[in-house]
């Protein structure tokens, strides 16, 4: 289980990447295709908005219990809370593989 101020600060972030997708998209944009004035402007407009409006900076955890590590991203789920739950029979159409 992960500290819950770690789990609350990812949960932050997400909210200031929404926040910001847009403009940062209309910068990168105009840093990709405009004059070098525009780009120059944009660079820096690009750099006084905050670290955490990077959309990099978001942590993939795991759902329930907040894990960074081996995370997989078709479920959501820890590799340790995958393993559990397909266990279980939680997961539908997982199954143990046997040959």
């Amino acid at each position: 289980m992960a500290k819950k101020s770690k789990i609350a600060a990812n949960e932050r972030r997400k909210g200031v990447v929404l926040r910001h997708a847009v403009r940062r998209a209309q910068l990168k944009e105009i840093i990709r295709t405009g004059t070098p004035g525009e780009r120059a402007a944009a660079v820096r407009e690009l750099a006084r908005q905050p670290r955490d409006a990077s959309a990099t900076r978001v942590r993939n955890r795991d759902s329930i219990d907040g894990r960074p590590r081996g995370h997989l991203t078709k479920f959501g789920l820890s590799r340790v809370r995958f393993r559990e739950m397909a266990h279980r029979g939680e997961l539908p159409g997982i199954t143990k593989a046997s040959w």
